[in-house]
């Protein structure tokens, strides 16, 4: 199957596309991106990121002087800084939407990159729980996964919780991010997807590996954490991504990414992967949530740093993805 736009097909399949938008008065309207999805008692909640710069990208066109992927920030603040909303979706709209507030946790950051980045959306044990990678606890940037725990305090969203999630075994790795959090095991998550790598996080202690697969699939580019992974039947489901990076004979960078399926049993071997596809042919595109939700699959995904999007199709064409 060729490269297509999924969106197209889905709306001309009766699939709908919602654009989450939070005020712009709150976010001086700079990005909005990866969003994350998570079914909590029957509402569709989502996580969206907020970053304080606008990225231009050529899309393969009308290069600037900056290159073809470029990132511009306010004068005063030349960092790269999230916060994140959490909203409510009822029917094509946000029912309600705010600020996650960090403050109590917050220390001054140490590192450009500041906040919870690319956060998805879990509920274990009754706790609802941000899970991205934050790079601000260093002086060199050092990235780990952390558990965020968030609860609504007087009509606000509080982070209560939070814990730095330690690498298995490579305690000088620099940047963990894009675990994919395993929604029907409690602090379980795909870490690699090929081969398959499983750990657990051990709240206040060390995380393990609980699964690594014993094969590869050859001569294919890396598959990168991109939604949750959830279980429906007796098969798990996550989509993920793939990144070809590169740089332009006078140095400067560019990208594409593009997304599969990936299908795995229980006991967490591959067992199908979909060809590679695009939400809306844009080059740079990120999936950070994935549901079932009756008879539809939810799929939340930002494109190019600048907007989210929440895509509701049938499980029909879900399906009609990983298997043609």
């Amino acid at each position: 199957m060729a490269i297509h736009n999924v969106v197209k097909s889905a709306i001309e399949n009766g699939g709908r596309i919602i654009p989450l938008i939070v005020n712009p008065e709150l976010t001086n309207g700079t990005g909005l991106l990866n969003p994350s999805v998570l079914i909590s008692e029957g509402r569709i909640i989502v996580n969206i990121r907020h970053v304080q710069y606008t990225l231009y990208h050529t899309n393969g066109k009308y290069n600037s002087r900056y290159g073809p992927l470029a990132y511009f920030n306010p004068d005063n603040d030349c960092t790269l800084t999230t916060k994140n909303y959490l909203a409510e979706v009822e029917g094509d709209k946000l029912r309600w939407c705010n600020w996650v507030d960090t403050s109590k946790l917050d220390v001054d950051p140490l590192w450009e990159f500041v906040g919870l980045e690319d956060a998805r959306l879990v509920e274990w044990d009754n706790k609802i729980y941000l899970c991205g990678v934050r790079r601000d606890t260093t002086t060199s940037g050092v990235g780990r996964m952390e558990l965020s725990e968030i609860k609504v305090i007087d009509n606000t969203i509080k982070e209560i919780s939070r814990f730095r999630i330690p690498t298995p075994f490579n305690k000088d790795s620099y940047c963990e991010k894009n675990w994919m959090p395993i929604l029907d095991k409690p602090y379980h998550f795909m870490k690699w997807c090929n081969p398959v790598e499983v750990v657990k996080a051990n709240i206040g202690g060390d995380t393990e590996q609980v699964f690594l697969a014993d094969r590869t699939i050859p001569a294919i580019k890396d598959f990168r954490g991109g939604s949750q992974v959830i279980r429906m039947g007796d098969m798990y489901y996550c989509i993920v991504h793939e990144t070809n990076l590169w740089f332009n004979k006078t140095g400067q960078k560019d990208g594409v990414y593009r997304h599969r399926i990936l299908q795995f049993d229980l006991d967490f071997n591959l067992v199908k992967a979909s060809d590679e596809f695009d939400f809306m042919t844009s080059l740079i595109e990120f999936c950070c949530g994935l549901a079932e939700y009756g008879d539809e699959m939810i799929i939340t995904f930002g494109v190019a740093d600048n907007s989210a999007y929440l895509l509701r199709m049938s499980k029909e064409q879900f399906f009609k993805i990983l298997y043609e």
